[in-house]
């Protein structure tokens, strides 16, 4: 819940828009009263069994495959620092600064709800790192996606103990401990169970999720609007987006994106030149532009499906073991990824087929063949001019290697830890080529939209509809118009900047309307 610029973090679930704002956005977060006292009851029942003779598992007891040793009470301090030392073993590039944020922001939510045991001073040296703006140096490597993500969350841990190398507010690379003093935050010292509550989540992969999921709802409107310009320039029809014949199927997502490029397409100059049957001797449009409302609404109900599990999840308080409302702490499995791996594995394909889609509609403006009257690679003077020939392999790269990211993570498992980790989600590792996939399918649909752009223009003196006139307008800001071959990759960066920031969808949408 967002409260005069901060989010207030309890045990209640949070919200997409939460994370959001504090992952991207540098929202500051608050532990709640309610969260205070969550923790502070769980905190003395774990107190308690640390005094016990009798052994608990993550309290008095070694770790994973070392669970057997009981551990002296004198050691337990230093059981804490061997275990966030030891399992900060992340190596490779580092992860972007929103991940991180949104990982410590989920861990903090977990911490709150009361069935950790961590004490909560430690809680609020979490919240304090993440208002000050401190990020912890995450890599790209070390998490199975079982156990939580392990090494991911405990290099944010060091971080909370003084140690390791983080970004401060400025993104500038330095010490921990150096940029803990300079925000006034204090180290902590762990105390039993602290060091497995801090590492022991599905945090990165869920946050990782919940953004795959934004850029994707964005990207599937920018897709409706992409195939709607193509449908337009290359004298498709929009007779086939009818709501009598999408009832025939009645998927919810393939009605929406019906509905949107109809919406997209209405008053249409350029439809209205050949809607006289007499005149028109086309027969039905190429699948990539007839369905493209069944695959962006298929794209659309699994990004639903993932938004339900994405909420389960964000409602769960994911630690082992846990601190129950009546007191007891049991081992479980809960912080197993497999729920989150999936859908991640899912969104993947969803990106890759929406790419390839675009890809299919981008080439057919290339072709004399097919293109209906178009010059030929849309070339200002073809055989001088190359036009967007070469746009179109660079979709073409993209989309061959998001086809490869769309191979599932989720169903390899390499076994861990003495074989007791023996099957494992991997979704750590679904979700970093996600990010990719949805990076590829941004780049891909900017140069539909630049395509798309550029045939319209040729299509004069016909008229375009106004709302993909709208579009064209918002990319000659920073696009010129057709003319003699230019250096083409700042045009097409240009594009890929208003298909990321949704200044494409939201151009549409000026004259449309919302679109759903």
């Amino acid at each position: 819940m967002r409260d005069n610029g901060v989010v207030n973090v309890g045990p209640e679930p949070l919200t997409f828009h939460d994370v959001i704002e504090v992952a991207r956005n540098g929202a500051a977060v608050r532990l709640t009263d309610d969260a205070v006292a969550a923790m502070s009851a769980a905190r003395q029942r774990v107190d308690e069994l640390a005094e016990s003779p009798v052994p608990v598992y993550g309290i008095s007891t070694g770790f994973g495959a070392l669970a057997t040793r009981h551990i002296d009470p004198a050691l337990r301090t230093q059981l804490q620092r061997s275990l966030v030392r030891s399992h900060a073993a992340g190596s490779g590039p580092e992860v972007e600064t929103e991940v991180v944020r949104a990982l410590m922001l989920l861990r903090l939510r977990t911490l709150a709800s009361g069935h950790t045991g961590i004490r909560p001073n430690t809680a609020k040296t979490l919240a304090a790192l993440l208002s000050a703006g401190v990020t912890p140096i995450v890599h790209e490597y070390g998490s199975l996606g079982c156990s939580g993500d392990l090494a991911p969350l405990a290099h944010v841990a060091l971080t909370l103990m003084g140690e390791g190398v983080v970004r401060d507010q400025d993104g500038k690379i330095q010490p921990a401990g150096e940029a803990l003093k300079q925000a006034h935050i204090e180290p902590v010292e762990l105390a039993a169970k602290e060091g497995l509550a801090l590492i022991n989540g599905t945090d990165g992969m869920l946050g990782m999720l919940v953004l795959a999921i934004a850029d994707l709802t964005r990207l599937v409107r920018t897709a409706d609007v992409s195939a709607a310009m193509s449908v337009e320039a290359l004298l498709g029809t929009d007779r086939v987006f009818a709501p009598e014949l999408q009832a025939l199927r009645p998927h919810p997502g393939q009605a929406q994106s019906a509905a949107n490029m109809t919406k997209i397409l209405q008053n249409s100059g350029i439809m209205a030149s050949h809607r006289d049957p007499e005149a028109c001797t086309r027969v039905q449009d190429a699948y990539s532009l007839r369905c493209a409302p069944q695959v962006a609404g298929a794209a659309r109900d699994t990004i639903a499906h993932a938004s339900t599990v994405a909420g389960w999840e964000l409602a769960s308080a994911v630690d082992n073991p846990a601190v129950l409302a009546d007191g007891r702490v049991e081992s479980n499995g809960n912080f197993h990824g497999a729920p989150i791996a999936y859908v991640l594995d899912f969104l993947a394909v969803v990106a890759a087929d929406l790419a390839s889609m675009s890809e299919r509609r981008t080439d057919r403006f290339l072709d004399v063949a097919r293109n209906h009257g178009l010059p030929p690679f849309l070339a200002d003077d073809p055989g001088v001019d190359s036009g967007h020939m070469i746009a179109q392999y660079t979709q073409a790269a993209i989309v061959s290697e998001m086809k490869r990211l769309a191979v599932p993570a989720s169903v390899d498992s390499i076994p861990s830890s003495a074989m007791q980790e023996d099957h494992v989600s991997m979704g750590w590792s679904a979700a970093r080529k996600l990010r990719r996939s949805i990076d590829g399918l941004t780049r891909v649909l900017a140069v539909e939209v630049l395509t798309a752009a550029r045939a319209l223009d040729l299509r004069a003196p016909l008229e375009p509809a106004p709302a993909t006139a709208a579009v064209v307008r918002a990319l000659r800001e920073t696009v010129p118009a057709p003319g003699p071959d230019r250096f083409l990759a700042p045009e097409i960066d240009c594009a890929v900047r208003l298909v990321a920031d949704g200044g494409v969808v939201a151009a549409a949408e000026s004259v449309t309307g919302l679109l759903d």
